[in-house]
């Protein structure tokens, strides 16, 4: 991605990071990668209560990441964009060419309190 000495917004890129950066709904997400889930299957999957989990698939919904289709009185969700899987394999790439850089980052690793 080249570089400009313009201002460039990145609200949008944010929101986007900000979407998959809680653990339950990069879960949900990487379900979803491996084809539709009903609500309670993810739940069993996960392990977090059912509105737990439809509140996490509301977010992805509104941020346009995940759709639903109905199917009796169960609703079925899978990925909206299939560029999301590209993401998600970009990210595992830099992960493994960082190492554990990310997790001992001071600021954002798992040791933050």
């Amino acid at each position: 991605m080249p570089m400009t000495s313009q201002k460039t917004d990145v609200t949008a890129a944010v929101c986007l990071f900000r979407s998959l950066a809680d653990p339950a709904r990069l879960a949900i997400v990487r379900h979803l990668a491996l084809g539709e889930h009903r609500v309670v299957d993810l739940t069993a999957h996960i392990g977090l209560a059912q509105s737990t989990v439809s509140g996490h698939l509301s977010c992805l919904r509104d941020c346009g990441l995940v759709t639903a289709r109905a199917e009796g009185r169960a609703s079925l969700y899978s990925l909206a964009r299939p560029e999301l899987l590209d993401l998600l394999a970009a990210a595992e790439t830099l992960l493994e060419a960082t190492g554990e850089a990310v997790t001992l980052c001071p600021t954002y690793g798992t040791d933050v309190a």
